[in-house]
């Protein structure tokens, strides 16, 4: 406990002592100057502080959109966590018979509302998806924190596979940016993980902690704090780490060397760290997590899916 002098016995300066004999009033507009310094300094160190919680998360609470007014078949979806919030999330039943579902991890920004757009074109193809929201996101209970993704992440995976239609042998795992991150920290801890048909993860990052600092070196204002304010960001449960133990699951990353938020070096240093069976997709000419809305792009991750699913 920090115990502060009373005001009365709080010193100050011969200088200050001497010029308030002199001129009262100018001593009264330094103090109070010295006074707007420190209150300024507070304030940025603040929001600096502030913005780098909101490098990993920026959860929005209202949804965008439903899927009944964009014409798409879901179901909501309510499950318990193991420390007990209810998370919400949709299954968009395949349009045909299933040949296998996937659960799919978004982005640390807004919600399932906007993120199913990476994946509404799934079911045509005859894959069932489940999206959910993490803690703090959308309809979810809670306040996201890394340790409670990991937990939702869990959580997530077993409902999955209690779903009717759904085959628990054959299932994969899509996560983006945040929803790299977390499915490959969640997989590398799941025991059952050998029954998960493959991992594609798109636009990951290896580090909480490294990504922060990348993202602080590119503003002049956090510029001169990027090593002291990285260091308030969990360097926990590295994605760099975790891809280590995801064999012998396959893993496909894919990336784009223009991706402005998360460079890719990180995608050749994951690539570099993973086990076989691993495979490296790298585009130019897209945004951070857009390389699949080119209907191209969708149509080689489809033959992909199927040819891990064609093994034994």
């Amino acid at each position: 406990m920090i115990h502060k002098k009373p005001p009365s016995e709080m010193k100050t300066s011969p200088f200050m002592l001497s010029l308030s004999k002199h001129n009262p009033k100018l001593t009264t507009s330094l103090m109070s100057s010295n006074f707007q310094y420190k209150f300024i300094f507070l304030v940025l160190a603040i929001s600096l502080l502030s913005a780098c919680n909101n490098l990993l998360f920026q959860p929005q609470k209202n949804h965008y959109i439903e899927p009944e007014q964009i014409h798409i078949k879901a179901q909501n979806i309510y499950f318990k966590t193991s420390d007990g919030l209810t998370l919400h999330g949709w299954f968009l039943p395949a349009k045909k018979q299933a040949y296998a579902s996937v659960l799919f991890l978004h982005g640390n920004a807004q919600n399932i509302s906007t993120h199913i757009a990476s994946v509404f074109w799934l079911p045509a193809a005859g894959f069932n998806v489940f999206l959910f929201d993490y803690r703090g996101y959308g309809y979810s209970e809670g306040t996201p924190d890394i340790d409670g993704l990991l937990i939702d992440f869990r959580a997530a995976l077993d409902k999955l596979q209690t779903i009717r239609k759904v085959d628990p042998d054959k299932i994969f795992i899509f996560g983006q940016s945040l929803g790299a991150a977390i499915s490959l920290s969640g997989l590398a801890r799941y025991k059952q993980r050998k029954k998960i048909k493959g991992l594609i993860v798109e636009g990951a990052f290896t580090g909480y902690r490294k990504l922060s600092r990348e993202v602080l070196n590119s503003f002049w204002l956090t510029w001169p704090f990027q090593w002291l304010l990285s260091y308030t960001i969990t360097d926990c449960c590295r994605p760099i780490d975790a891809i280590k133990n995801i064999s012998p699951v396959p893993v496909l990353i894919v990336h784009s060397k223009d991706d402005q938020i998360i460079p890719v070096h990180h995608a050749l240093d994951l690539y570099a760290a993973a086990r076989a069976p691993k495979q490296l997709w790298l585009y130019k000419g897209y945004a951070h997590i857009q390389i699949f809305n080119n209907k191209k792009n969708r149509s080689r991750l489809i033959k992909y899916l199927h040819a891990r699913l064609s093994e034994k």
